[in-house]
C-alpha cells in the first residue's frame, strides 16, 4: 500500500513563503508585485509557470521568467521556512501510515532540491519510499511520470496507490495514473475545484486519509 502526497497546499502551508520569494524576484527585476492573497492561484504548475503568471502579461518572455526563477531561487533558498509549517495533523498523519506499514512519498512540480530541503526539515523522522520533485526532462504535473518515478523505485498495484493534493492538477495526475485521487480542502484551492476535476474522494482532515487508506489496506473497494 502506498499513499503519494503534493506538498505545497497539501502537506504543508507554502504560500506566504512562495508570495515573499516571487514577490521579491519582481522588485529586482523592476515589475509590480502581487498581494498575498493572489499566490494560491498562481501556484501549481512548478516556479516557471508561477514566475510567468505573476509577470505583466506583455513582457511574459522566457528571458524575464530565467532572471526571476535566478532571483527567486537565491531568495527562497535563504527563506523557504519563514512562515511555512505543516498542516495541522500532517505529521501525525505520515507516522501512523507507516506505523501500519503503509509506504509514503512526495510527488512536487517544486524544484527538487526545494523539496528535499522542506521534506527533510518539516519531517525528519519519516521514513520516504520516495521524495520527487521537479527534474530537469521530466515533465511537470498533471503530466503522470513522476508518479510512474514513483513506483519504479516502491513498486506497488496500482489498486493499491491513493494520491492525495490539493488542486485540479493533483486530480488529473491521478486520473492520469490510473490510481485513486484524495482531493483535501485545507489547500490552495476550493473544493470546486477538486469536483470539476473529477476527484475519487473529497475529505477535510488527516484523519480521512488514514481512515481511506486503512481500508484500501485491508481489500475494501474505495467508492
Amino acid at each position: 500500500m502506498l499513499v503519494i502526497f503534493d506538498l505545497d497546499g497539501t502537506l504543508l502551508n507554502t504560500i506566504a513563503d512562495l508570495a515573499s520569494a516571487a514577490n521579491h524576484a519582481l522588485v529586482r527585476a523592476g515589475f509590480p508585485t502581487h498581494s498575498p492573497e493572489a499566490y494560491p492561484y498562481f501556484v501549481g504548475n512548478g516556479v516557471s509557470r508561477l514566475l510567468k503568471r505573476v509577470l505583466p502579461e506583455d513582457v511574459r518572455t522566457e528571458q524575464n521568467v530565467a532572471m526571476l526563477r535566478q532571483y527567486f531561487t537565491e531568495y527562497y533558498g535563504n527563506h523557504l521556512t519563514d512562515s511555512t509549517e505543516p498542516y495541522p495533523g500532517i505529521p501525525e498523519l505520515l507516522l501512523r501510515l507507516r506505523e501500519n506499514k503503509i509506504s509514503v512519498a512526495v510527488a512536487s512540480n517544486k524544484y527538487q532540491s526545494a523539496v528535499d530541503r522542506l521534506v527533510r526539515h518539516f519531517f525528519p523522522s519519516v521514513e520516504w519510499a520516495a521524495i520527487e520533485g521537479q527534474k530537469e526532462n521530466v515533465p511537470v504535473k498533471p503530466d503522470p511520470s513522476i508518479v510512474f518515478g514513483i513506483l519504479s523505485k516502491c513498486p506497488t498495484p496500482k489498486a493499491e496507490v491513493l494520491y492525495v493534493g490539493d488542486s485540479g492538477v493533483d486530480m488529473e495526475t491521478a486520473r492520469r495514473a490510473g490510481v485513486t485521487s484524495i482531493g483535501v480542502t485545507w489547500g490552495f484551492r476550493p473544493e470546486r475545484e477538486l469536483r470539476e476535476n473529477y476527484a475519487d474522494h473529497i475529505v477535510s482532515s488527516p484523519e480521512q486519509i488514514l481512515e481511506l487508506a486503512l481500508e484500501a489496506k485491508d481489500g475494501v473497494q474505495l467508492s
